[in-house]
C-alpha cells in the first residue's frame, strides 16, 4: 500500500441508498436483487450506505446495473442520479475485440 490513504467518495452511500429506496426494497432483499445471497447479508448493504465502509468493484458495477446507469454515475460526486431509477444509461458500452497478432516479415 502507499503512504496516503485512498481518497474517498463522499456521496457513494448516500447514492446506494437512494437506489434502493427507489427500488424499494429492503436491505436484504437488496442483497437478493444484486445477486450477492452467498457472499453478502444485509448488514453489508448497511455498512456501504452508512460510508463505514467501501463495496468492491464488482459490487458497485451490480449496483450500476440494477439501477440502470453508468458506474461514473455512482463514483462521481459530481454526477446526480437519474430522477428515475431504473433509468437507461447515457453511455453504452464499448464492444472489446480481441486484437489481431502481427508479425513483421524480414
Amino acid at each position: 500500500m502507499g503512504r496516503y490513504p485512498r481518497r474517498r467518495q463522499r456521496r457513494l452511500g448516500s447514492k446506494l441508498r437512494e437506489i434502493r429506496d427507489a427500488l424499494k426494497l429492503s436491505q436484504s432483499e437488496m442483497v437478493r436483487h444484486l445477486g450477492l445471497t452467498d457472499e453478502f447479508t444485509r448488514t453489508n448493504i448497511s455498512n456501504y450506505e452508512q460510508d463505514e465502509r467501501e463495496p468492491p468493484l464488482f459490487v458497485l458495477l451490480e449496483y450500476a446495473r440494477v439501477a440502470g446507469v453508468c458506474l461514473d454515475v455512482l463514483v462521481d460526486d459530481r454526477i446526480e442520479l437519474p430522477k428515475r431509477i431504473p433509468s437507461t444509461p447515457v453511455h453504452q458500452p464499448v464492444a472489446i475485440r480481441s486484437a489481431k497478432k502481427t508479425t513483421k516479415k524480414k
